[in-house]
């Protein structure tokens, strides 16, 4: 059976999960996700598109991104795979496939379902039972959002600014909201559009993807 074509606007944001093969362990320190934060730098330049959102799980990521053309995305994540995966196979001594095929992505609904994926993405390690709160992880956008800290590889949505206009209450409004708990059966779409690269929004925003790039 044909592989659905890739669908990756310019312009639109994706939710993007890349997996370990078979969930094995892509992260085993420090310096293994500082590479790959690294990696994400260099060819965010070279690609061209925005991050709004991230966070390195042990053995996944998620990223929330803007392409500014359509083979953006692609491009990007295979750059940025085959390099991590050199660097990893080489440090640990081993061959083979690190990462489970292609990047999962679906299109994220910016009126509705932007913020709601981004604080998805970012409660990763809380869910994981890694820390007890967000702040506590220091591989997501998290500490960008809630405290305005700077990173490399961070563009904020537009969608952020405007959740609080007053860039002094930004980050406590932002705090307060994802310390609101996720509905489960939002966070269960969530995962599964992304998984299933179905558009995550309204009704009237799946109909358009629909009939846009069907």
């Amino acid at each position: 059976m044909a592989r659905r074509p890739r669908i990756c606007p310019a312009g639109m944001p994706q939710h993007v999960i890349q997996r370990g093969n078979n969930r094995q362990l892509c992260f085993q320190d420090f310096a293994d996700k500082a590479t790959y934060m690294m990696l994400l730098t260099r060819y965010l330049k070279k690609y061209k598109l925005d991050i709004h959102a991230w966070v390195f799980m042990t053995n996944h990521t998620h990223l929330l991104v803007t392409p500014h053309s359509d083979d953006a995305l692609s491009g990007f994540m295979k750059s940025v795979g085959q390099a991590y995966a050199q660097y990893f196979n080489h440090k640990y001594e081993r061959t083979g496939t690190l990462w489970e095929g292609r990047f999962k992505s679906c299109l994220v609904d910016t009126e509705s379902y932007l913020l709601q994926c981004q604080r998805y993405i970012e409660l990763n390690p809380v869910k994981a039972g890694m820390v007890e709160y967000a702040g506590d992880y220091q591989w997501s956008s998290y500490r960008c959002h809630a405290y305005g800290m700077g990173s490399s590889i961070h563009s904020p949505h537009l969608s952020y600014l405007e959740f609080q206009p007053d860039p002094d209450r930004r980050g406590e409004s932002y705090r307060n909201f994802v310390g609101t708990p996720m509905p489960k059966e939002l966070d269960e779409l969530i995962h599964y559009t992304a998984i299933a690269g179905k558009p995550l929004g309204s009704a009237e925003f799946q109909e358009e993807m629909q009939a846009r790039f069907a």
